[in-house]
């Protein structure tokens, strides 16, 4: 029993590695190359609304689960192949970054199409990997898996984070000295770096539990993807053409502070996105109203997923959904600044790598474990709840920090309890996720489920460094902490209507 536990456990540590590289390199490490590169910090936290392919990644889910990859989907099976081929467009997007120099004209337009990219194809091995580590093994298994995953995944952030700034200070870049060789250099080794999943891919079998994939004649595979490319042009088309509009409405509605324009720019963001939906979902129906395209391939793509999940869980599916989106706002708000706040402290890129990254892995990889072991001793909904209150009172320490002189004995302490609760919280989390989807189902319920995770956290990072410039940091902290104060609320809430499923 051991032994058959050992080798997806084995096999998730190196997907979550795999997994875990890309996001910083679109997210913190690359905040700290455009700001040696002389980019404007409301400008930086804009890149992160790169990473809202992950937020996203819901819409082309079906895709994977649906279709075929030409050639390697016969040879590898149905998870391995589309596995295979996210991974090599994780690589071409990597080095696309690196061949970009952000401090040159229009460099910083090719920098953010090569992110953007990135995103899209991190997100897309995503839909894989969960899919795959949910089918691996039996739901008993599940928090096992969630903890090891994590450990991966911490690990490819290591990469992506502290070495990726050894390896660019190593090369010659310093906090007073911006060399764009140095960072083209560390971002191809970051690429290389992927070859470790795409040996994992090769090597690993197809997970027991998954659904093989029905083999559609071509003419339907084309038109399944004809209704997803339509739909993401109705959304793009709907969302740039808004643009205007949008502009007019946050000037109408300007507060006169930034950091409530940043609120209402949220706000206003949030609804042009609802709109950009609604006519990627308009644009559905009239393909399918024409006879375009065949409504079974909705049905079985878009719509049986979400009414499956509604259908089982009633009413009570709106209190998960609200959980699932907004659980880790707190961190994400947070991290969005993390890397320039360390900089803005004084901190050089050596401190930076060696507490925030290598002595922050360790404290995630040991609470990543210990809520693992914790979800099975006490339950996933409690550990839920106390990861969540760990998690808005480290935000608490980290505006301590802002309001001190710089130490790193203290900035160590404050990463240590940080790393800890977000390994404790995350382990919870995930196994809670895993819980939610049906085998039938896997990779678009938990893409929904992630990528509703992920969407208005993101959306509001990418207003944090406004905030930030209006607020400081101490409150900006102080304002991630209380976020998080009725995500407790919504974890009891949902415990409910987990125990009375039981009953």
């Amino acid at each position: 029993m051991l032994k058959q536990q050992w080798r997806p456990a084995s096999t998730m540590l190196v997907l979550g590695f795999s997994a875990g590289l890309p996001i910083l390199l679109i997210f913190s490490t690359l905040s700290l190359w455009l700001a040696q590169a002389g980019v404007e910090k409301s400008a930086v936290t804009y890149f992160s609304w790169a990473a809202l392919g992950y937020s996203f990644k819901f819409v082309w889910a079906p895709l994977v689960d649906q279709l075929e990859v030409p050639y390697l989907s016969r040879w590898l099976g149905r998870r391995r192949a589309w596995l295979l081929l996210s991974q090599f467009m994780v690589m071409a997007s990597i080095v696309g970054m690196a061949l970009t120099d952000p401090a040159r004209d229009a460099g910083l337009t090719s920098m953010a199409l090569a992110a953007v990219a990135l995103g899209f194809s991190s997100a897309t091995q995503d839909v894989v990997i969960d899919a795959f580590r949910i089918e691996v093994a039996d739901k008993e298994v599940q928090a096992l898996l969630a903890s090891t995953y994590i450990a991966g995944y911490r690990l490819g952030m290591l990469v992506a984070g502290a070495l990726a700034l050894y390896l660019a200070a190593w090369f010659g870049a310093s906090a007073d000295h911006y060399l764009y060789d140095a960072w083209r250099s560390s971002y191809f080794c970051m690429a290389a770096f992927m070859l470790v999943g795409v040996a994992t891919t090769l090597i690993v079998r197809e997970p027991k539990f998954s659904i093989p994939l029905t083999h559609r004649p071509v003419q339907e595979q084309l038109r399944f993807v004809l209704l997803f490319a339509i739909m993401v042009s109705a959304l793009v088309v709907c969302f740039w053409l808004s643009g205007t509009t949008v502009a007019e409405l946050k000037t109408a509605w300007k507060p006169g502070n930034r950091g409530g324009d940043a609120v209402v720019s949220t706000f206003v963001e949030s609804m042009r996105l609802f709109l950009a939906f609604a006519a990627a979902a308009a644009s559905a129906w009239c393909l399918v109203r024409f006879n375009a395209v065949p409504m079974q391939l909705v049905q079985q793509g878009y719509i049986s997923p979400v009414m499956e999940f509604m259908g089982r869980y009633g009413r009570s599916a709106w209190i998960i959904l609200l959980l699932v989106g907004f659980y880790k706002i707190s961190d994400i708000v947070m991290g969005a600044v993390a890397n320039i706040f360390y900089q803005d402290m004084g901190f050089d890129l050596t401190t930076i790598a060696n507490v925030t990254k290598v002595f922050g892995l360790w404290c995630t990889l040991i609470g990543g474990f210990a809520g693992g072991l914790l979800c099975m001793r006490y339950g996933v909904m409690r550990m839920m709840f106390v990861g969540a209150i760990l998690t808005a009172a480290t935000n608490v320490l980290f505006m301590l920090l802002a309001s001190g002189e710089p130490s790193t004995a203290w900035l160590a302490l404050v990463i240590s309890a940080d790393n800890l609760s977000a390994g404790m919280a995350g382990a919870a989390f995930i196994a809670y996720l895993s819980s939610l989807t049906n085998v039938s189902f896997t990779a678009v319920q938990y893409a929904l489920f992630s990528s509703l995770m992920t969407l208005f956290p993101k959306l509001m990072s990418g207003y944090s460094g406004s905030i930030v410039e209006s607020m400081g940091y101490a409150n900006f902290f102080l304002g991630t902490a209380l976020l998080g104060v009725p995500v407790l609320l919504l974890v009891y809430l949902a415990g409910r209507v987990l125990a009375v499923g039981r009953s």
